[in-house]
């Protein structure tokens, strides 16, 4: 792979070792702090939010809250109009890099998956995305679904080609 230095934190990949959305910015050890420090905060803020609360997810799929609806619809809306403003004003990464969307075929798995998803989040009260602030929040049941996601994204890698297209 080829390299130039630009600047003391972080080196510059070639534009041909790299796929049509990946950031061609290769930065030291240090910068993924920040991620961290975000997710801990992400984490934060859906145990206030009681987000992750097997009691909330249980009313929302029995029908019985607003309360997890009104947070997904603000934040399908957030998302409706962030990625309208991207491709409006055609807005950067904070490293000057494009944002670019790409097109996504409809697939027949995409209804199958979306379905085994539902019910795994139905019955367990965790969807993959705040397990583990369940578990920092002391909820150590979630290790059996965290280990079973796991264990399902493995036999999807393993069976993937033989899935529905």
């Amino acid at each position: 792979m080829q390299t130039k230095e630009t600047h003391t934190d972080f080196k510059v990949r070639s534009l041909d070792t790299i796929g049509t959305n990946e950031s061609v910015l290769k930065h030291k050890w240090y910068h993924n702090l920040k991620y961290l420090m975000a997710g801990i905060l992400f984490g934060i803020l859906l145990v206030k939010s009681e987000i992750v609360s097997w009691y909330r997810i249980q009313e929302m799929f029995r029908l019985q809250s607003f309360h997890m609806y009104g947070v997904i619809g603000s934040a399908v809306m957030v998302g409706i109009v962030s990625v309208w403003m991207i491709k409006k004003f055609k807005i950067k990464t904070i490293y000057g890099e494009p944002i670019a969307f790409h097109p996504k075929p409809f697939s027949q798995g995409q209804i199958y998956g979306g379905l085994l998803f539902g019910f795994g989040w139905a019955i367990t009260g965790a969807c993959p995305g705040p397990l583990f602030a369940q578990i920092g929040m002391g909820a150590t049941v979630i290790v059996v679904t965290f280990l079973s996601a796991m264990a399902g994204t493995w036999v999807y890698g393993l069976l993937r080609e033989k899935l529905p297209h």
